[in-house]
């Protein structure tokens, strides 16, 4: 790529995991080299240039290689110690860089922050929260924690405890409560981070213009999963199968996907953006947006590889020990592997400027039902009841009374609801 002037990305690799900038070879990857006069102009200017242009400074290592007749300049930084990196001529708020795949975009103050607890070694989630004290922790929810982790004896929630956990801070003489401890056993969260929590909702269609149903799951991180969980598995259609007398269930989505997905928005989610989880069903995908870049070294390219970087630490470890999570770095790479085991269309990972969007496909052959969106609609009753008679079906779905006498029936056939009652105290329940 021919780019003299390339202290922009300079100064995104130095804040990020370092790189090299390669000048005389095309973007398709001919080589189509530099003459001498303009080598001996990067030679003489760059060093001068990147160092002159950056605060803190940054000196570039620069390498000559030939290819045949041709040579080529490379220029090379490694990931920089003194975070954030910026341009002086246009100061810390607006002249600080990041890569972002392929592309260098300019820091909000959010990613600013970042760099700055990064270089210090101080991760958001274990800063202490002035306004609170250590009695905003349900100590009684630590307690149960700490009495049902796997292969761990028996603790009582201390304060050394806690500190390790990174749920409270030495601040002078106090322990106070940390960001971490506050999402994970506060009593009320969202006093201290508003915006941590998830937006669930329903749309009808593909587009998100008309919303069917939604919720929003507060409280502890715990809770906004079992909440979140909880409607997309009402939302989502199942397929039934009978094997004897047994009746089986499948989810369009594989549900380890699912539930895997909507633990890595919860765990890996840069908390310090003011902004919540959001999950969109649409017909044809379920989307979950988190706030935040990839932490670390990881990025869409990378994400099957296994990898692990974890940008909250202390959350991870709680839910690790609390049973959610069995293995690091092995999310996506199930996510991916579950859906190319069923068969279905591959799932798709977007990073944002500032977000990660995961985009789960919905399988719409899947439900084995005859009829299957009318007969959904009729299971959709037993959401708010538990049995429903002839004339429910016929009242919230304005349709005949024989329409809806064939649609149970095809129900009672397959084995998925069952008849209560006699003549006209007839009822239905799902098996």
């Amino acid at each position: 790529m021919n780019d003299i002037n390339p202290e922009f990305r300079l100064i995104g690799f130095c804040n990020q995991f370092g790189g090299k900038i390669v000048i005389g070879v095309a973007d398709d990857g001919k080589v189509l080299g530099l003459s001498d006069e303009e080598i001996e102009k990067i030679m003489s200017d760059l060093d001068k240039a990147v160092y002159e242009a950056a605060t803190p400074s940054i000196i570039p290592r620069v390498i000559m290689q030939r290819f045949g007749q041709k040579t080529i300049v490379i220029i090379e930084v490694a990931e920089g110690m003194s975070k954030p990196y910026y341009r002086k001529s246009e100061g810390l708020a607006k002249g600080t860089y990041i890569r972002l795949g392929r592309n260098t975009i300019r820091a909000s103050q959010d990613m600013i922050d970042e760099l700055k607890w990064q270089s210090a070694g101080i991760e958001f989630e274990t800063l202490p929260a002035h306004r609170f004290k250590i009695d905003d922790l349900d100590k009684k929810a630590i307690q149960v924690f700490l009495d049902k982790r796997k292969n761990h004896a028996q603790a009582v929630a201390s304060e050394s405890l806690m500190k390790s956990y990174g749920l409270i801070a030495r601040e002078h003489q106090d322990y106070l409560p940390t960001f971490a401890g506050l999402l994970l056993f506060g009593h009320q969260p969202q006093q201290a981070l508003s915006e941590a929590m998830i937006i669930c909702s329903h749309f009808r269609g593909i587009s998100g213009r008309e919303a069917i149903a939604s919720v929003d799951c507060e409280g502890t991180l715990f809770d906004q999963f079992e909440a979140a969980y909880t409607f997309l598995l009402k939302r989502l259609y199942k397929s039934f199968t009978i094997k004897g007398v047994q009746r089986e269930e499948q989810l369009e989505i594989p549900e380890v996907a699912l539930r895997e997905a909507l633990l890595n928005a919860l765990i890996h989610r840069n908390y310090h953006i003011p902004g919540p989880v959001k999950i969109a069903i649409y017909d044809n995908r379920v989307e979950i947006f988190s706030p935040g870049t990839f932490p670390g070294s990881i990025n869409a390219g990378n994400l099957l590889q296994g990898m692990t970087y974890l940008r909250n630490p202390a959350i991870c470890k709680v839910f690790r020990e609390a049973g959610y999570v069995e293995k690091l770095g092995t999310g996506f790479v199930t996510i991916f592997q579950s859906y190319k085991e069923r068969g279905l269309s591959e799932p798709e990972v977007v990073q944002g400027d500032n977000f990660i969007k995961c985009i789960l496909p919905r399988n719409h052959q899947t439900p084995n039902i005859q009829n299957e969106s009318d007969d959904q609609n009729v299971l959709k009753l037993f959401e708010t009841t538990d049995e429903i008679s002839i004339q429910d079906v016929v009242d919230h779905l304005h349709i005949s009374r024989a329409t809806a006498s064939r649609r149970i029936s095809a129900l009672l056939e397959k084995g998925v609801l069952i008849r209560i009652g006699k003549t006209r105290s007839i009822r239905y329940r799902k098996a």
